[in-house]
C-alpha cells in the first residue's frame, strides 16, 4: 500500500488512507458529534473508517468514535450515518475484513 495507511475503526482493517473516510468532533446545535470531514482538513483529531455503512454499524456498536476520538459521553454519530446513506455507492457485496 503506497502512502500513509490508518486502522478503520469499525472493522479494525488497516487500508490505505485515500480509502477511508476520516471523521471528527464538531458542534451540532452546541453539542459534540462525530462529523464527516471528507476533504481531511477538519481541526483537532480524527478517526477513521471505510465509507460503509456496515463500518459505521460496528463502530456505533463497538462505541469505537468516542474512544478513537478521546471525546468523554455520549456522543451522536448521526452525521456519519447520514453523509455514508446519501453518499456510498460502493460494491456491497466488497468484504472488507479480506483485504489487507
Amino acid at each position: 500500500m503506497p502512502g500513509p495507511v490508518r486502522t478503520c475503526v469499525g472493522c479494525r482493517v488497516r487500508a490505505a488512507k485515500r480509502e477511508l473516510l476520516r471523521v471528527s468532533v464538531g458542534l451540532v446545535g452546541g453539542r459534540k458529534a462525530v462529523l464527516p470531514d471528507p476533504t481531511g482538513t477538519a481541526p483537532g483529531r480524527g478517526a477513521h473508517l471505510h465509507p460503509s455503512t456496515e463500518c459505521y454499524d460496528l463502530a456505533v456498536r463497538r462505541k469505537a468514535f468516542p474512544r478513537a476520538l478521546r471525546c468523554e459521553g455520549g456522543i451522536s454519530a448521526a452525521a456519519v450515518g447520514e453523509y455514508l446513506d446519501s453518499t456510498t455507492v460502493m460494491d456491497p457485496t466488497r468484504n472488507w475484513s479480506n483485504s489487507s
